[in-house]
């Protein structure tokens, strides 16, 4: 049974969602995001990354980060460019893509002790550094200010209340720089609303699609809270028991590839390195086009200039939920013992492009001066699902969901 509750809102005022809405804070390099806030002045990403509003001289983690992000989200609050709904609702949440793509998922709380005890189930590892820096931001804010993107297995009932609420006037309906679509709706009719509780209690399982540092966190933040609450003698439910989610039927959403670039051939000639592939995988004949896989155990590799597409032999197969993953495939067989990628979660060498790119870019960060690019099938989300359920963790960067949610547009005080 998955535990996720109506909550009250602090939203931006009608007129100001386009102003404020953001890609989440990690798709953003430090001089990114100051470019970023340069081009739009009240984007929610100055909150998110409020070290972008600071000089240089503040270190990492510095206390000055989050009081300045608290700082931005009580001005914002104060002058009008946020609200406060009175009572607590769902919402939904539409992203439609310029190729037509559209998802809509419902935005509420999950319970952070679903989380511990596995009802929703994770497919990453995290990093320490990175849950600190969200656990200081929601601490010192006192808000959960972006949303974990999570899924499930729908039985249809989700989206009937999506089809006769999506029918209704919206809150928020614009277009991003990106050409996504943005569409919010708040959920009204109290038979909706207890259809949603209804359905999600009776789902036996919620899977992190995206944000697994940002469910830590939020989860970590609030297991201090009720601890602290506790010690002081207080009781019962917390604001902090649950995490600000949007969560979406699983058949509607896309992953997109996750591709790889290297910086060099390991010392390898070309000639012996394509010798060496060819010793696990089947290699095509080359080609100026590019090379894009349109199956499971295919890859498309551009090196010296030309594109070659691959296929993993049989006998390197698996049919274990992550060691058969086309990400796992690659680097057990291709990028570890070939070009000696040992832990691609450290390594230097290697980098990686999201689909959302397109091949080209491969081709490009090669021609600029990386040694090799490989295109890989997308991760389904049945695999993810497997992955989960097995209680086991993919490999790095294995997954790129497109559209991104924008942060800002929902927070949750806690």
């Amino acid at each position: 049974m998955a535990d996720v509750v109506p909550f009250s809102c602090i939203r931006p005022h009608e007129d100001r969602a386009s102003e404020v809405a953001s890609l989440p804070y990690d798709v953003f390099s430090l001089d990114e995001a100051r470019s970023e806030i340069e081009r739009h002045p009240h984007s929610f990403l100055r909150i998110d990354l409020a070290e972008a509003t600071l000089p240089d001289s503040v270190e990492k983690h510095d206390e000055a980060i989050y009081a300045r992000a608290k700082a931005l989200l009580d001005e914002s609050i104060a002058d009008g460019t946020y609200v406060e709904d009175d009572e607590p609702s769902y919402y939904l949440y539409r992203l439609r893509a310029a190729d037509g793509r559209s998802q809509t998922g419902v935005v509420g709380c999950a319970s952070i002790d679903d989380y511990e005890s596995g009802v929703i189930k994770k497919h990453e590892k995290t990093r320490a550094d990175k849950e600190i820096d969200r656990i200081r931001h929601v601490d010192t804010c006192g808000a959960q200010t972006g949303p974990i993107f999570l899924a499930f297995r729908s039985d249809g009932a989700v989206e009937a209340v999506i089809d006769r609420v999506e029918s209704q006037p919206s809150l928020y309906d614009f277009e991003a720089d990106d050409g996504v679509r943005h569409t919010v709706w708040r959920v009204d009719d109290p038979a909706d609303t207890e259809t949603i509780r209804r359905t999600f209690e009776q789902t036996s399982a919620l899977y992190i699609a995206d944000g697994h540092h940002r469910a830590a966190s939020a989860v970590k933040a609030g297991l201090l809270r009720r601890e602290a609450a506790r010690a002081a003698g207080v009781g019962g439910p917390l604001e902090s028991d649950h995490f600000l989610s949007v969560i979406f039927p699983s058949e509607q959403l896309t992953i997109l590839d996750y591709n790889r670039v290297v910086a060099d051939l390991n010392g390898l000639a070309l000639d012996e390195f394509l010798e060496r592939v060819g010793e696990r995988f089947d290699v095509g004949e080359a080609s100026e086009h590019p090379c894009k896989p349109a199956r499971k155990g295919c890859y498309g590799m551009y090196v010296g200039g030309v594109w070659y597409p691959l296929a993993i032999k049989e006998a390197y197969r698996s049919d274990d939920p992550v060691a058969g993953l086309d990400v796992a495939l690659l680097q057990d067989n291709l990028l570890g013992p070939v070009l000696g990628i040992g832990d691609p979660r450290t390594d230097k060498r290697i980098d990686f492009v999201g689909g959302i790119r397109g091949l080209d870019e491969l081709a490009r960060r090669v021609d600029m001066g990386m040694a090799v690019a490989f295109a890989l099938h997308p991760t389904s989300i049945d695999e993810l699902f497997a992955v989960a359920d097995a209680g086991l963790l993919m490999p790095p960067k294995s997954t790129w969901f497109e559209p991104k949610l924008r942060s800002g547009l929902f927070i949750h005080r806690i």
